[in-house]
């Protein structure tokens, strides 16, 4: 391997779950007054935690974004990924692989709270390789595109977050994790979800690549 650790993001790169949760979120942005197309509002806000963008919210809809509003969010959103959330296609192969390749040095860096992530891996087959080493940007000063989540979990591992891969497949992921000092790899299918190659390439990835089959090569 060229890296001492790889470092992964979750949603979109480890698990489909972007259509889920902006489904909800464009729901409910709707009950609020703001009528959005299922790009809009994946172009609005993913990689984004939804607390974050409460401005954002609060000016499109006139209203303040509440506590109860968000526990909403997110109790509808959890329900959609029990129910539905798989694994990105490729994903635990990849994973098993890299994690064979870096002796176990890996982790999984959200800007998402940590119950999602956590029942997302679960849901998924892919907690087995990430158990004790899941970071959450929530539980953090500051969530992505701010480096702290890709820092404290190079930190945790006891890597140089210069020897350290990041995959990530949004423009605030792979911004966090050249701000860590990390090599960033974007992930790029052609699906609905993710930002697009060349969007990636300016906010600094090293390469791009469009099929989770291909990763564990690359960081070779």
């Amino acid at each position: 391997m060229k890296f001492d650790a790889v470092l992964f993001d979750c949603d979109g790169v480890l698990v489909d779950s972007e259509p889920i949760t902006n489904g909800v979120l464009r729901d409910m942005l709707e009950e609020l007054g703001w009528k959005l197309s299922s790009a809009e509002c994946m172009r609005i806000f993913v990689g984004k935690a939804v607390s974050d963008e409460a401005a954002t919210i609060a000016a499109h809809t006139g209203k303040p974004l509440t506590k109860a509003w968000l526990d909403e969010f997110r109790a509808r959103r959890n329900e959609g990924l029990v129910e539905s959330v798989l694994a990105v296609h490729g994903a635990v192969e990849a994973v098993s692989r890299i994690h064979t390749l870096c002796q176990g040095r890996i982790a999984c860096a959200s800007g998402a709270d940590r119950f999602k992530v956590e029942l997302q891996l679960k849901k998924c087959g892919l907690m087995p390789f990430f158990e004790g080493r899941v970071f959450s940007g929530h539980e953090l000063p500051r969530s992505k595109p701010f480096p702290d989540v890709y820092l404290a979990a190079a930190a945790a591992l006891g890597v140089d977050p210069k020897r350290c891969a990041v995959v990530e497949d949004t423009v605030t992921g792979a911004t966090a994790g050249v701000a860590a000092g990390c090599t960033v790899f974007g992930y790029s299918p052609s699906e609905m979800g993710h930002d697009a190659p060349n969007a990636l390439r300016a906010s600094g990835a090293t390469r791009v690549f469009t099929d989770m089959a291909d990763l564990a090569a690359l960081l070779s």
